[in-house]
This record gives structure tokens, C-alpha cells and sequence, in this order.
């Protein structure tokens, strides 16, 4: 009895390497938008200084006059502060809004002053989030909130 082979089918040795080359192009890329994303835009504030080194020189001094509804905000560090955010707390919900109302264009220099009255809407505290105008590498002005620069005002 003579036993005929069967023919060994598989994938070719130039389709195995389109399929590695792809495989390979792939994970690259993958790895490549993963990474950019870990790395962050760098922003700048007076030339060379981090901005996030920059939150640490903010200092304000703010009180609220629930009479008039009136909020005053000094700025007494040595940082320009672009914006301001409100964070209004009230039990159970917290809402973030940008002062808007007679807020000056730049912002606050250093010993600058800012009045103007905020529908507070029931809060038990609000914080007080500044945002600092810095630049990034390609010279374009980008904005850095100070998460950790919160001045919190209780009611």
C-alpha cells in the first residue's frame, strides 16, 4: 500500500511579512499616541518659569458682603491672575462659574482690586480658583487654572 502525502498548506514567507510589518506599524502607533498623551504642553509664565510653579507665588485676600451681595477679590502676590473662577457649594452640588461682570481684561496685577456682585444662589462656601495667562512652545497664550491655589470663603 503506498501512502500519498498531503500537500502542507501554510501562509507564504511574503504575506507573513506584510502581516508582521503591519502588526509592528500598528503597535507603534499605539504606543506613539499613548505616550503623547502622558506628555503634557508645556506652559510657561515670565519667560522660563513653569506655570505651575507660578500657582504657588498666587495670593489673593477676597470677602463677600451678603448685604450688598457684593464680592472683593485683592491681588496680594506677585503673579498677574488672567481669571477668576467661582466654585458655589451648596449641599450636595457644586457648581463652577468664570467672573465675568466688570472683570478687566488682563486680569488682576499684583495689588489690583476687583468688586463686583455674584448671585451666590443659596452657596454654604464658595472657593475662589485663579487662572493664569501663560505661553507655550510655539508662542501661543494658553490659560492654566490653579487648582491648587483655592482660596475657599465661608458664608
Amino acid at each position: 500500500m503506498i501512502k500519498t502525502q498531503k500537500k502542507k498548506r501554510g501562509v507564504s514567507p511574503v504575506i507573513a511579512t506584510v502581516l508582521l510589518i503591519g502588526m509592528v506599524v500598528v503597535i507603534g502607533m499605539i504606543i506613539f499616541v499613548w505616550m503623547k498623551s502622558l506628555a503634557r504642553e508645556t506652559v510657561t509664565k515670565f519667560g522660563t518659569e513653569n506655570i505651575e510653579l507660578s500657582c504657588d507665588k498666587v495670593a489673593i485676600e477676597a470677602g463677600y458682603d451678603a448685604v450688598t451681595g457684593n464680592l472683593t477679590i485683592t491681588n496680594t502676590g506677585n503673579v498677574p491672575i488672567y481669571q477668576m473662577l467661582v466654585k458655589i457649594s451648596k449641599t450636595g452640588t457644586t457648581k463652577t462659574k468664570k467672573i465675568q461682570d466688570n472683570w478687566k481684561k488682563y486680569g488682576l496685577e499684583e495689588g489690583q482690586s476687583y468688586t463686583g456682585s455674584i448671585n451666590l444662589e443659596g452657596a454654604e462656601e464658595i472657593s475662589l480658583i485663579p487662572v493664569l495667562l501663560g505661553v507655550n512652545e510655539e508662542g501661543k497664550k494658553r490659560t492654566h487654572t490653579c487648582e491648587k491655589s483655592e482660596y475657599k470663603l465661608s458664608l
